[in-house]
């Protein structure tokens, strides 16, 4: 797999969840499997099969997010300053159709999050505003048609 880039907040964010299964959530299936198995007959146990289902599902879940940490590109993003919209840049943007700001961060696919206002760069907006400087106005073609944009700000926050 090649790399990809995260934030340090993002790469953070996955060490958390990762020390999470690790030291809270596969300890304590292992606690049920073995109550599970304290019950007897192993074949007509739904607990047990529960148990060792979910034991599976956690252990998938560490070796991805191992194998994240292991392929990410943390780029610091707070050192960088100017006004050319790169990775982890804050773009507040004019969007032309509806006359409103919008205000997001360009951060790696696995750190997206529209609810936060964290637009993963393979994004079509991100895509287009990747390179482009504050005053620039930018076309994105989406699924309901064009769209287009101004950029007013670019901060590394």
């Amino acid at each position: 797999m090649t790399s990809f880039p995260i934030t340090v907040a993002g790469y953070m964010a996955l060490q958390k969840e990762l020390g999470h299964l690790r030291k809270i959530e596969r300890p304590e299936i292992i606690e049920k499997i073995a109550e599970a198995r304290s019950h007897g007959d192993l074949k007509e146990n739904a607990e047990y099969h529960a148990a060792r289902e979910k034991q599976g599902f956690i252990e998938g879940k560490i070796q991805k997010y191992e194998g994240m940490m292991a392929d990410a590109e943390v780029i610091k993003h707070t050192q960088l300053s100017g006004d050319v919209v790169l990775f982890g840049a804050t773009v507040t943007l004019y969007e032309m159709d509806t006359e409103e700001e919008v205000t997001y961060q360009l951060v790696g696919e696995y750190e997206s999050d529209l609810k936060a206002n964290k637009l993963s760069i393979t994004a079509p907006i991100a895509q287009a505003l990747l390179g482009k400087e504050i005053g620039d106005e930018v076309i994105v073609r989406t699924p309901s048609g064009e769209r287009g944009y101004e950029i007013l700000d670019v901060e590394f926050i």
